[in-house]
């Protein structure tokens, strides 16, 4: 899952960034509203983490941006903690509210149910037949037996498994893998594809040649 973190603050950035990065996710961060806009235009997010105090603008002008767009989960982050300004947030399209300061924990689980919500699930756990996928504990089985699994394997089968049976290009989903600035080897997304079938079933992911991958959900 990629993550887009629109938030100036050096120090508070730097540690979301690397607590998101250690819970399997990629992580693309910006300290202006403005850059973030252009991004959101280019660039493909499964969620925004949004200060509402950037620099140039007002984070509720990228939000408005965002809901022109699309339905792509938002949570704001902000020191504003007035009611009404809270309100402001959620009336403009905002999926849920964390108010600074915050515990990093918190953050997470909130984040993961912005993203639930989004794709009309209740639960942490994602079950598909012998699959089972617990996005929280980052535990994953199958056939009833734990699997260990990579950060990006991971992610990767989450991705997948969000989508069964959904051909997912290539490109989206290295970019959902890896954010700027990482070096991405031609064969790593194979590489992780050839683990997962190893751990799991080497018919589970489907290679729909020139165009991506896919989880077929009949094996599973």
């Amino acid at each position: 899952m990629r993550v887009l973190l629109v938030e100036d603050d050096p120090l508070l950035g730097d540690g979301i960034k690397t607590a998101l990065i250690r819970a399997g996710y990629s992580v693309d961060w910006l300290l202006r509203g403005g850059d973030a806009m252009m991004a959101l235009r280019t660039e493909d997010f499964s969620v925004v983490i949004l200060d509402l105090g950037l620099p140039d603008i007002d984070g509720l002008e990228v939000l408005a941006e965002i809901r022109r767009r699309s339905r792509l989960p938002v949570l704001i982050l902000t020191a504003r903690d007035a009611v009404e300004e809270r309100i402001r947030g959620l009336d403009a399209g905002a999926d849920d509210y964390v108010l600074k300061p915050f515990d990093l924990q918190e953050l997470l689980a909130r984040l993961r149910v912005v993203t639930r919500r989004a794709e009309g699930r209740a639960s942490q756990e994602l079950a598909l037949g012998r699959l089972a996928i617990d996005e929280a504990q980052h535990r994953v089985s199958w056939q009833g037996q734990e699997v260990r699994l990579g950060r990006r394997e991971f992610a990767l089968l989450l991705e997948l498994a969000r989508h069964p049976d959904k051909v997912l290009p290539r490109s989206r989903l290295e970019s959902l893998l890896y954010g700027w600035g990482e070096e991405v080897e031609s064969n790593a997304l194979e590489v992780h594809v050839h683990h997962l079938r190893r751990k799991l079933d080497k018919k589970l992911i489907a290679t729909v040649r020139g165009i991506g991958y896919r989880l077929d959900s009949r094996v599973a």
